[in-house]
């Protein structure tokens, strides 16, 4: 019998730069005696993470949803966009607040991102742009997207939210399609404890976002747009900073956290391994497992409410789908019989803990627990086919 954690393990941790090298920073923003407002910590960051990510332009804003949100009004959309059930809300809610109508399309299985062969049968005279997610790093079917937006003249929007640093054949995820947003909230692998990001293609969109997020005011002072106040300041552009040279030794012990899950749970029936980037690949953001009740034994709610006992605190994502909300549910592509795949995942989905700072003895622990649990349904099934017998 495997005991419980004496402290809770949780799905995430933030990762924190030291104290005094934050203070640091903090001491450099106190002698500029600015705060916000494009100040010269905000500028350092944006060039930092150009290189970073190797993008050639990039726009930093308060969080992903307004980055997001100021992204899509920035490509002037009107009509219908198509996207995806399966995602966080704040995804579907730019949409609204942009005056846009969302399209369901269904996800594909094995990467949980759009299906892109289903995205085609929804476009009509009303469709603007295609809004895709980056799911839990997995990369959408680029390729497979720009081209239908290239045929049928569609703008390309990609939430990387889960995707700071995944490649893709060896470019960075924010170079395809017309804009990424990245989102820096303190449960991403980067965070600015609060913060988000554009990377987009179009050279004239450096100037017309910087308005946009600054209440329309152009650099000389003309307000030229309808705009937000969506600026990062400069307490979060420097725990940025201090937070981009730890990556690299988080993603290592990051890998090695997966390594260890893939070693021990793919060989247990009934779950399967979500995330599928390695190494360079990877943005390594979460680790995500689908657990099939038929085969495993019990659902994936069963498994979640199970590891509470032993303290060990995982996540259901997206649930519900964004389709299922009330003002969404009417639509016609939010019907279920339109959303099957979608529908199967989010009731199969789990985010295991996964941080730098969880030591790797706790991880085989995670895995014994499951396995354990596992066990036990097992036990039962026979126990109960016993007594039938």
């Amino acid at each position: 019998m495997v005991e419980k954690f004496e402290e809770p393990i949780y799905v995430t941790r933030p990762l924190l730069p030291s104290i005094p090298k934050m203070m640091a920073k903090i001491e450099e923003i106190w002698a500029s005696k600015w705060l916000t407002n494009d100040g010269e910590q905000q500028r350092h960051l944006e060039r930092e993470l150009k290189e970073y990510l190797n993008v050639d332009h990039l726009s930093l804003f308060a969080n992903g949803t307004l980055a997001l949100l100021l992204g899509l009004k920035s490509l002037e959309l009107t009509g219908e966009v198509i996207t995806t059930p399966f995602t966080f809300p704040a995804t579907i809610q730019a949409l609204e607040w942009n005056g846009l109508t969302p399209v369901f399309c269904d996800i594909d299985a094995t990467t949980l991102t759009i299906d892109a062969t289903k995205i085609e049968a929804l476009i009509n005279e009303k469709t603007t742009a295609i809004l895709a997610v980056h799911v839990f790093g997995n990369p959408c079917d680029v390729k497979k997207i720009q081209e239908i937006a290239d045929d049928h003249q569609l703008k390309v929007i990609y939430d990387g939210a889960h995707a700071f640093g995944t490649q893709l054949a060896g470019k960075s995820i924010g170079r395809f399609g017309d804009m990424t947003m990245y989102s820096f909230h303190a449960t991403k692998l980067f965070n600015t404890i609060e913060g988000g990001a554009l990377t987009f293609k179009n050279p004239l969109h450096v100037d017309k976002l910087y308005a946009l997020k600054n209440f329309g005011l152009e650099k000389s002072g003309d307000v030229v747009h309808s705009g937000l106040n969506a600026k990062m300041n400069e307490v979060q552009a420097a725990m940025g900073r201090e937070v981009l040279p730890l990556m690299e030794q988080e993603k290592a012990r990051r890998e090695k956290i997966a390594e260890i899950y893939k070693k021990r749970l793919t060989d247990i029936a009934g779950i399967k391994i979500v995330t599928h980037l390695e190494k360079q690949c990877s943005s390594y953001q979460y680790f995500v497992i689908e657990i099939d009740a038929g085969i495993f034994g019990e659902s994936r709610d069963w498994v979640h409410e199970q590891l509470k006992h032993y303290n060990i605190f995982t996540r259901k994502y997206f649930e519900p789908l964004c389709s299922e909300f009330e003002w969404y549910k009417l639509l016609a592509s939010s019907q279920r019989q339109h959303l099957p795949q979608a529908h199967k995942t989010v009731s199969e989905v789990l985010a295991l803990p996964f941080y730098g700072e969880l030591d790797l003895a706790s991880v085989e622990k995670i895995c014994d627990i499951v396995k354990q649990l596992r066990n036990d349904v097992t036990g039962l099934e026979k126990q109960q086919l016993g007594v039938v017998k």
